[in-house]
């Protein structure tokens, strides 16, 4: 990795804005979906577990390409690797702009998550190799507004979307972002030839895609079977993955490594979940509008944006521990406040609470992102990216998920007030993922690890 002190090239820059904004499209249009559910679920005659496979199918796909990225970069060069995940992205945004069933508008999806899942990897691989270790925490605060940032301003831009537009103009908008991605793309990451040795361990890959989507649908439909047939799935990806490393799993063995990415899926999850929770309240309970729904969103979004790059800097000369605690902390008493008072919480206390926690997001989730993976060696590097990137995409489909099945289970409980209670019932999950990050942070300073 680069280390010097040297300062970021033009073209550096450019490159990160590239991966970014093709980063920040695929988080956008994930969670700006949600808005849309209601209309979606009418147009096309279907119920609300049916339809959230419009989100899950995406994450799903992402979760199942990022694994692929440690040899992409390994096999090819940064700069075809980008070209290809930028021509998967806007042959997805095409097919969903013209889907005339839900089928087309699945396949587009897919499609979609296959461009966002090489884009993430791609971006970090980026800044940990192109940018100085002591500017590391500012532009990777600015990086990761694509992950913080627009879960949040997604259902705003959503709502608009949709109420001014249509669903489908969701997509059409994007396609101009990602043209001015490919452009800048294309003038300023490398094509350096990268010498090719090493075949594909494609069994690798299919078991490792059957565990993760086998682990979902587990989940969403409570199924044992599907839980034994994941346990089955991941076993035989492990004893296939020694006979040809798709990925190199001794970056397990690095407990500060570990600890740390799991904050990172916890933040994942905080956003991925809210951006479902409160949307589907405010148009269900407080009877608002998508655009209502999306606009509440937006504040908080705003303020990740400032707080990312701001505390970001602030970690490059304080350190890692004292902003990360911070987020942590404020993120878990903006959830505790809010489910205590959600009964009987209107939209002005929902926002104020929200703003909060977009607070504790903002301060602590680029720095944990950056911090993680700066703890691994030149040798780990590319498959602790890889891995890294997997679960947080992952955590993502299985917090949506979740907090859905929480959501649905909440309503079929009263007629009354059940979505009430089940999103109140899916904060609580989100406060015990915070919780457990709040104690890992805590050991690792305790050990002098952070």
């Amino acid at each position: 990795m680069n280390t010097n002190t040297e300062k970021i090239s033009a073209k550096v820059i450019a490159a990160i804005v590239a991966t970014g904004l093709m980063s920040f499209c695929g988080v956008i249009v994930e969670t700006s979906m949600n808005v849309t559910f209601p209309v979606l679920m009418r147009e096309f005659g279907v119920n609300a577990t049916v339809i959230q496979w419009v989100t899950t199918g995406n994450l799903l796909a992402v979760a199942i390409i990022v694994p692929l990225s440690a040899y992409l970069i390994r096999h090819f060069s940064e700069h075809q690797i980008f070209l290809s995940a930028n021509l998967f992205f806007i042959t997805g945004l095409i097919f969903d702009a013209l889907a005339s069933n839900l089928w087309m508008l699945l396949l587009g999806r897919i499609l979609q998550g296959i461009g966002t899942g090489v884009a993430l990897p791609l971006l970090f691989h980026i800044i940990l190799h192109h940018v100085p270790i002591e500017r590391r925490g500012f532009i990777t605060g600015i990086a990761t507004m694509t992950t913080s940032f627009a879960p949040a301003i997604g259902p705003t831009y959503g709502g608009i979307m949709l109420t001014a537009f249509g669903w489908k103009s969701i997509f059409l908008f994007l396609i101009p972002i990602l043209l001015i991605s490919t452009l800048v793309g294309i003038g300023s990451i490398p094509h350096i030839k990268v010498t090719q040795n090493g075949q594909f361990n494609i069994l690798a890959f299919v078991f490792l895609g059957v565990g993760l989507g086998s682990l979902l649908l587990a989940i969403e439909q409570l199924s044992i079977f599907l839980l034994i047939l994941c346990m089955i799935a991941f076993i035989l990806f492990y004893v296939s993955n020694q006979k040809g490393l798709l990925l190199n799993l001794h970056v397990f063995k690095n407990k500060t490594f570990v600890f740390l990415m799991y904050g990172v899926l916890g933040f994942q999850m905080v956003s991925l979940g809210l951006s479902f929770i409160l949307p589907n309240h405010l148009q269900i309970v407080l009877g608002q509008t998508s655009t209502q729904a999306g606009l509440f969103m937006f504040p908080g979004a705003i303020l990740v944006a400032i707080l990312s790059p701001i505390s970001g800097f602030i970690m490059d000369r304080i350190g890692a521990f004292k902003p990360i605690i911070t987020g942590v902390l404020i993120t878990f008493l903006g959830l505790l406040m809010m489910v205590i008072m959600f009964i009987k919480a209107s939209v002005i206390q929902l926002l104020f609470l929200d703003i909060l926690i977009m607070m504790g997001v903002g301060i602590a989730a680029s720095n944990i992102i950056s911090t993680t993976l700066s703890k691994l060696s030149d040798e780990e590097f590319v498959d602790g990216n890889s891995i890294l990137n997997t679960f947080q995409q992952f955590s993502g489909a299985i917090s949506t998920t979740v907090v859905s099945q929480i959501f649905t289970l909440g309503e079929m409980s009263s007629v009354a007030n059940g979505a009430v209670t089940g999103s109140r019932n899916a904060i609580f999950f989100l406060i015990g993922v915070v919780f457990i990050s709040l104690i890992l942070t805590l050991s690792l300073k305790y050990q002098n690890r952070i």
